[in-house]
């Protein structure tokens, strides 16, 4: 067991940083950027934690992690013991470990911020989780006492499956259905492999399906099967398809070929293994320079996936400074190392293409800031008179994503906003009694986390619910 630090120690322990692949290697490769820590590196890092009480890092998780049991679990270097924490409140760890926000959830919330830089609870969990996939060690287990209630998740993404697992748990009969080849919603098809590797999603997923949850693949609710039907079928729906459809910046231009949407170019890439063509038949045209339009994780992920596809020369382009950008700080650093070009306070107006209908450039405008806007940053204004054009073969739109009406039409009773997403509490109930709904769908795109967070939510309003029946 390693030594248990007395508070001023732990308060003298720099941060211990996360070994990763060189840049000038992994823009070669899609394999993942870091290699975690080694259990050496682990207990370090879990010996700088002071212990708090309350623990303000577990206020700031939407899934409730045991965050100080765990980390203490790892300083007794019973790592097992520090996975069987975290899996009481959270089914997907490996995937949280690292793809969640640490920075604005448990670690901001760390009070270690007021002395130097938070506890590293994100690579922490991370760790955790990769001991026990490596050791095919599995907590799951079918619950002992069945409930007879059946229960309809639509989505496997991460709400659909924090939900299914909480509710198989309690005993009761669940299925998903995905409407994709693959489970996993948003993990598998938004996030690249360099990021988030496949087979971590497909090993999380196989867990919550040894609790006995069913996964229907290749079924579409409001095409193969109504939200009405499933109400008649299930004792509860939970909705949770995401927030799939792509957003565009409606400028003349972009329908013009080598435009796409940064859900359609991910999807491809991810999804579709288009890294590997011939090897998987769906081709993708990047070309030597490709400009993605957007500041948030979406659009660093896309232009890290066209650096890596091929293009000489990968830009961003965001309407806003780097200050304002709503990526994580992690994956702007990573960009940079990348050689990624940022062409910041610059807003497109026009795709400009050939006279065969292919992209050759993309004409912006400069912007500067002025007051903030309801998003609480400060609102972006044209400077007239600055157009200039960046040439480009591809453009990626990377602005967000809207709700996609396909479900929503499907489900009678069930409301909407303007906007198309469902209208839903605080713990997912909708307008229809036996209709729960979270995640994307509900709050707009947002963190894997969040959607975790609402998950679980659902699950518990929807046990109390049917517990009263």
């Amino acid at each position: 067991m390693a030594e248990k630090l007395k508070p001023a120690e732990r308060l003298k322990k720099d941060r211990v940083p996360m070994r990763a692949q060189e840049p000038e290697e992994r823009i070669n490769n899609f394999l993942e950027v870091p290699f975690g820590y080694s259990l050496q590196e682990a207990i370090e890092e879990a010996q700088r934690c002071l212990q708090c009480k309350p623990p303000y890092c577990v206020a700031g998780c939407p899934a409730d992690v045991r965050i100080p049991e765990f980390i203490e679990k790892i300083i007794e270097e019973d790592i097992k013991g520090a996975f069987l924490e975290i899996k009481k409140t959270n089914a997907l760890p490996a995937v949280c470990g690292r793809v969640c926000p640490q920075e604005e959830q448990c670690e901001g919330a760390c009070i270690m911020n007021k002395k130097g830089k938070p506890i590293a609870i994100g690579r922490l969990e991370r760790y955790v989780a990769d001991w026990a996939r490596e050791l095919n060690y599995s907590d799951a287990k079918k619950a002992s006492v069945r409930l007879n209630k059946k229960v309809a998740i639509v989505g496997s993404g991460p709400a659909g499956l924090a939900c299914a697992s909480d509710l198989a748990k309690l005993g009761y009969d669940v299925t998903i259905y995905e409407a994709l080849h693959k489970a996993g919603g948003v993990l598998v098809y938004g996030i690249p492999e360099f990021r988030l590797p496949k087979a971590i999603v497909d090993y999380e997923v196989d867990q919550i399906k040894e609790l006995g949850v069913e996964i229907n693949l290749n079924y579409v609710i409001g095409l193969t099967k109504s939200v009405d039907e499933l109400i008649q079928e299930y004792d509860a729906v939970f909705l949770a398809n995401g927030a799939g459809a792509p957003s565009f910046l409606n400028i003349p231009g972009e329908n013009l070929n080598g435009v796409y949407s940064a859900s359609e170019f991910l999807t491809r890439s991810n999804l579709m293994k288009a890294y590997e063509f011939p090897n998987y038949a769906t081709p993708i045209r990047v070309g030597e320079r490709a400009v993605v339009v957007g500041g948030g994780n979406v659009a660093m992920d896309a232009v890290r996936t066209a650096k890596r596809l091929g293009a000489k020369e990968a830009i961003i382009v965001y309407r806003r400074s780097r200050k304002e950008m709503p990526a994580r700080a992690e994956e702007i650093e990573h960009a940079e190392e990348e050689g990624i070009k940022f062409e910041l306070l610059t807003n497109p107006v026009k795709v400009l293409g050939d006279e065969y209908g292919n992209v050759v450039g993309i004409e912006c405008v400069r912007m500067e800031l002025g007051e903030p806007d309801e998003s609480g940053r400060r609102r972006p204004k044209e400077i007239k008179g600055s157009n200039f054009v960046i040439d480009a073969d591809t453009v990626i739109v990377a602005i967000g994503q809207s709700a996609n009406p396909i479900v929503a039409r499907s489900a009678t009773g069930v409301e909407t906003n303007k906007w198309g997403y469902f209208v839903a509490d605080e713990n997912g109930k909708t307008t229809h009694p036996k209709v729960w709904a979270g995640g994307d769908i509900v709050t707009g795109a947002a963190t894997v986390i969040l959607a975790v967070g609402a998950g679980k939510k659902a699950a518990k309003s929807i046990h109390e619910t049917l517990s009263r029946q």
